[in-house]
């Protein structure tokens, strides 16, 4: 027995609303949902992210815990588009397969390839 794929990802932000801006506009993520404090929105393939609001973002973690928080969302892009979602984006950092963004509240997200070069 072992899990069949990724059901959901949540991410704590301080401002939804800018989040929920990036997430759709910038990345095309569906909404599927918005709720009092968590926009629910379509990952693909039945997989949902969820904004919740709160103390958010990858710099509220005490010093003594630097591991804690998101290290990354990577979503899955054809090799076709990687031209396009480079002019699109602020392109922090690449690899061969991946480019590296950040969202408002500086979390960190990777457009994927892999394994198509």
């Amino acid at each position: 027995m072992r899990p069949l794929g990724v059901h959901h990802v949540a991410i704590k932000v301080r401002d939804l609303a800018a989040c929920e801006a990036f997430y759709t506009n910038q990345l095309g993520l569906a909404l599927l949902a918005r709720h009092p404090h968590s926009v629910w929105l379509d990952l693909g393939g039945g997989a949902i992210l969820m904004l919740e609001q709160g103390e958010g973002g990858p710099d509220t973690a005490p010093l003594a815990d630097a591991a804690a928080g998101l290290h990354l969302l990577a979503l899955r892009i054809a090799r076709t588009d990687r031209d396009e979602w480079s002019r699109r984006l602020a392109v922090a950092d690449t690899t061969a397969y991946t480019l590296y963004v950040r969202d408002p509240e500086g979390n960190r997200i990777g457009l994927s390839h892999y394994p198509d070069p």
